[in-house]
């Protein structure tokens, strides 16, 4: 398989599972500025949607949108736990917060990633729109140790990385205890060691 990614975005969150399911994949790093690949050619020849990440199957077979990557690779692997099988609720509740961290956490920062976004909203964006998003993740997680539960899925370790992007905008998370606890707790996670060393040192 190859895993079309830009170290620091939401593409680390593939990496953190592929690692925790010990699956091997060749990364290719994309220029999201002009979509190019290093070797001359562009993204959106393999995904017209110009994102990551994108991955390609050994079938040739091209996977898109990352709540989705991540689903079919924990799937891969039943027995990480990552994903419970159909039809255990458990499943579904997992996926429940797979989509909030995608429709009410990504969606919410992304604005701050965008050198164009008005200062007012920007504002905006980090002290009532996230906070409200934190907020939410603060009372679940004070109730388990993970956003479904007691146990490490795939939901947290896209809430991990997107979370993260708080540092970057210089957003003070210090008021969520729960939510810091969390993050810290992940952190600490082999497979997530290995992922954020590999970043080290890389423009995100």
């Amino acid at each position: 398989m190859k895993l079309y990614q830009f170290p620091g975005s939401c593409s680390d969150a593939t990496a953190i599972v592929l690692a925790e399911i010990n699956v091997s994949v060749e990364p290719v790093t994309v220029n999201l500025r002009d979509k190019a690949l290093p070797d001359g050619s562009s993204l959106m020849a393999i995904n017209p949607k110009g994102q990551v990440p994108t991955l390609v199957l050994d079938s040739g077979e091209i996977l898109t949108e990352g709540a989705v990557i991540l689903q079919y690779l924990a799937d891969l692997a039943p027995q990480s736990g990552l994903l419970p099988p159909h039809p255990e609720l458990s499943r579904y509740r997992v996926l429940e917060w797979l989509n909030y961290i995608a429709t009410e956490l990504h969606k919410t920062f992304s604005p701050l990633n965008r050198p164009h976004t008005p200062p007012d909203y920007r504002e905006q964006i980090k002290t009532l729109l996230l906070p409200r998003a934190f907020g939410v993740l603060e009372r679940r997680l004070s109730a388990s140790d993970y956003l479904a539960g007691d146990s490490f899925t795939i939901a947290d370790a896209y809430a991990f990385v997107v979370l993260g992007w708080a540092g970057r905008q210089e957003i003070d998370l210090s008021g969520w205890p729960h939510l810091c606890a969390y993050l810290a707790r992940i952190a600490d996670r082999p497979a997530v060691r290995t992922v954020m060393a590999q970043r080290e040192g890389t423009p995100a």
